[in-house]
């Protein structure tokens, strides 16, 4: 008989320990399957409140943050902490999420090991190494070192083809995000959606770094107007507590009727507020992915996206930080419901809710023979519940 599957897996931030916690329940009601999970906490108390959301506990955790900390802080320190559990768990094969430093170090301490690495939401791609900035290198570093890719679509499939990667490394399982958000989606109660006195609610989430100054400047004064220019409207944004998006957000938005400045959410409540709005405008990465779940229109406030999937499709609309573009896209979407609706109705073509059991299989198939689940096509009809 053979034994189990010892699978390790690995994250530090809220939004990878979001998309790793499905596959941590998949993996963990596998009988073939011994699911080893390490924190590094990168981040602290946003990963802590997502880690009791999901009931994960891991058994590992490395606590790596500091104040002040630098991408080099954490680089290495994760880095030298995770051969430590390396060597204790002795793994089969590492799991590692998308494009934090948590992911690309742990992956290089695998590799250092000699241990598999399966890189969970591979392929995502811009044209440019420092937008977003440390995530693009983060993820293409990542992809190099791993031996399975697990693309969410085939897009990023096809990005990691163009790359040299073996086909046979690469499976399309849709992303784990939408497995997440529909789980909190199914257990909300009345009382977790915000309290809006208007009809209407604008949500919004900006802090990269390629965002301070200047750009969020803009993007604040565009938001600004269009509150203004809309009385059934409501500004909600749980501002990040980078020092230099607080000042830049507060100074322009603080005082404003209708626009409400509140503290970072938990992940029930954001997914919470997103049923309850009307549009939203961010620069996240994950928010891209969600929102589309429910029917809500995005606003990309960036140059690039490496969610191409989400413009073609029709669910995500590139702007930018052009001050006049946001404004002009934002009261479009607000005042046009042909141009609305054109989003809202658009097809999700990022995941079905069904990429842990994907991946889950897809392992066992490598490691211990068996059938992998068919790979998930954003062809066909979808089966999300929404809310549109």
């Amino acid at each position: 008989m053979n034994q189990k599957l010892r699978v390790c897996v690995v994250f530090g931030t809220r939004p990878d320990a979001v998309k790793m916690a499905p596959l941590v329940h998949r993996l963990s009601a596998d009988a073939g399957i011994a699911c080893i999970t390490v924190a590094t906490a990168q981040h602290r108390e946003m990963l802590d409140e997502v880690l009791g959301l999901f009931g994960v506990t891991p058994e590992y955790d490395l606590a790596v943050m500091t104040e002040g900390q630098t991408l080099t802080d954490v680089t290495t320190r994760v880095l030298e902490r995770m051969a430590s559990v390396l060597d204790d768990a002795r793994p089969d094969v590492v799991l590692v999420h998308g494009d934090t430093t948590t992911s690309t170090a742990s992956a290089l301490a695998a590799y250092y090991k000699k241990i598999p690495v399966g890189h969970v939401e591979a392929g995502l791609r811009t044209d440019t190494i420092y937008e977003p900035f440390p995530e693009e290198m983060n993820r293409r570093l990542t992809g190099v070192i791993a031996t399975h890719h697990f693309a969410p679509t085939p897009t990023a499939k096809a990005n990691l083809l163009a790359e040299g990667k073996a086909p046979s490394s690469i499976v399309v399982t849709g992303n784990t995000v939408i497995d997440a958000f529909l789980w909190v989606h199914a257990r909300l109660q009345p009382g977790d959606a915000p309290h809006i006195q208007t009809k209407r609610l604008l949500f919004v989430e900006a802090h990269r770094r390629e965002n301070l100054g200047a750009p969020m400047e803009a993007i604040c004064r565009a938001l600004k107007s269009v509150v203004e220019a809309h009385d059934d409207l409501t500004l909600l944004w749980p501002v990040h507590p980078n020092p230099a998006v607080v000042e830049v957000v507060r100074r322009t938005l603080d005082g404003v009727p209708r626009v409400r400045l509140v503290q970072p959410m938990s992940y029930r409540a954001l997914v919470a507020a997103i049923g309850r709005s009307t549009l939203i405008a961010t620069d996240s990465g994950g928010l891209q992915e969600e929102a589309p779940c429910l029917g809500r229109p995005v606003v990309v406030l960036r140059r690039v996206t490496e969610r191409p999937e989400g413009v073609a499709a029709g669910t995500l609309r590139l702007v930018g930080t052009d001050e006049a573009l946001v404004t002009r896209t934002l009261n479009e979407l607000l005042d046009d419901r042909a141009a609305y609706d054109a989003m809202a109705k658009a097809s999700n073509p990022y995941g079905d809710g069904k990429a842990a059991d994907r991946i889950a299989r897809a392992l066992l198939a490598h490691y211990r023979g068996g059938d992998p689940a068919p790979e998930f096509d954003p062809s066909l009809p979808p089966t999300l519940p929404n809310a549109r």
